[in-house]
């Protein structure tokens, strides 16, 4: 099984592509289902009595909330779609009015559909591909080595399957339409609050001060209307069960003394899988790992105003700043007194003011390593472990915390 291509649109036309597939093959008998956010549609061709049955599938899905901006991460793919703004300004151009096109029309996209191959039918693909593209406005999301690859590398085509960019910069276009449906022009503007706009500017403002690269098409993060914080004793028992793995990380506990000292203060229940194998198998790699999680302590710890300030991710954390008794765990002491003792946090607006300025660092660092760069006012490591933190604590995709995503 493989992906043929994936084709992003600014419309959304599910109920269509029926029709586009029956035009290609009005021999193909065609299911849908439903798995998660996407709809699923498998196709399969029998052209004769002793012939082999033909297979392809399409994965579609589409924005929460259609726009021709990308304002804020409501859904998987707006995720996926931030991510691809990340991706494509990082790239090399050879013509940078071509790029910047690209940037535009990525932010309007709201539906994406993946053909996923299963037979020998490229040929028909490529039609089906061509006609969706023409009909939908649609750009192409190529890999090398298929009927309609421009490239040796991945690569973005327009809806008349032309180069329009690849991972090495080159274009073979000198014009990219960019189209907005008209209905979805003055919504979503109007839905970004102050807070989200004055966070983002002030945030892009500190970064331009410390020689950071800046990425002005990252979209704002969520606004405290919209955001839902982890309670404090929910922050609590986190960053304990995260000072207990540290003790075995850096090798002053084993696992076992680890796994009994949690059973004994009834807190085993709230470790993660994730921590549960650690404990039980601490091997040097594991440990080296789990040392990088003193970051995400001193983001708690901060969450709980048991820090003063949370510094810039120039210098690692010194946990040795924190005083003994407002630690959460110590030898002889009850972690419960610790948790049970915390009844407060710090705003909403302070923790998303973080996490907007930690999106857009990791972003920074990222890009630098895919350009093979050095980055040297921030340690990439120290950010993208306050990023996890940060986004585990505002909910971020309602994710857990051993599945927590820091997409830039």
């Amino acid at each position: 099984m493989e992906n043929y291509c994936t084709i992003y649109s600014h419309e959304v036309y599910f109920d269509a592509i029926t029709s586009e597939i029956q035009k290609i093959f009005p021999k193909g008998k065609i299911t849908v289902s439903d798995e998660e956010e996407r709809k699923i549609l498998h196709i399969s061709i029998k052209e004769g009595l002793f012939k082999p049955k033909k297979e392809f599938q399409i994965s579609y899905r589409e924005r929460m909330k259609p726009s021709y901006q990308i304002l804020e991460i409501d859904s998987p793919l707006t995720q996926n779609l931030s991510g691809m703004l990340g991706y494509v300004s990082s790239l090399p151009e050879a013509n940078a009015k071509i790029k910047e096109l690209l940037l535009q029309k990525i932010q309007t996209l709201n539906s994406e559909l993946a053909i996923i191959s299963l037979g020998d039918l490229n040929d028909e693909l490529k039609i089906l591909t061509q006609n969706i593209c023409q009909s939908y406005e649609g750009v192409i999301f190529s890999q090398p080595k298929t009927n309609i690859s421009k490239s040796e590398v991945q690569h973005f085509l327009d809806k008349d399957l032309n180069l329009i960019l690849d991972i090495n910069g080159n274009s073979e276009i000198d014009h990219l339409e960019v189209k907005i449906n008209s209905i979805y022009f003055d919504r979503n503007q109007a839905e970004i609050t102050e807070d989200q706009k004055k966070r983002k500017v002030d945030n892009e403002a500190i970064i331009e001060v410390s020689n950071i690269k800046v990425n002005k098409n990252l979209p704002v993060v969520e606004s405290e209307e919209d955001t839902s914080i982890r309670s404090p004793k929910e922050i609590a028992e986190r960053v304990t069960l995260l000072a207990v793995t540290n003790m075995v990380a850096f090798g002053n506990i084993s696992g076992e003394e680890a796994l009994e000292y949690l059973d004994k203060y009834t807190l085993l229940e709230k470790a993660t899988p994730k921590e549960l194998d650690f404990l039980k198998n601490p091997t040097d790699d594991a440990k080296s790992y789990e040392t990088w999680k003193c970051e995400c302590i001193w983001v708690l710890m901060w969450v709980l105003e048991i820090i003063d300030n949370l510094g810039f991710p120039d210098h690692l954390a010194d946990l040795n700043k924190i005083p003994p008794e407002k630690y959460p765990i110590g030898e002889g002491q009850d972690p419960n007194l610790f948790i049970n003792a915390i009844n407060t946090s710090r705003s909403k607006q302070e923790i998303l003011d973080a996490n907007d300025l930690y999106y857009r660092l990791d972003w920074a660092c990222v890009d630098a390593r895919i350009k093979g760069e050095e980055i040297r006012e921030v340690h990439s490591g120290i950010v993208y472990e306050r990023h996890y933190a940060l986004n585990w604590l505002i909910n971020y995709m309602n994710q857990d915390w051993d599945n927590v995503s820091c997409d830039t």
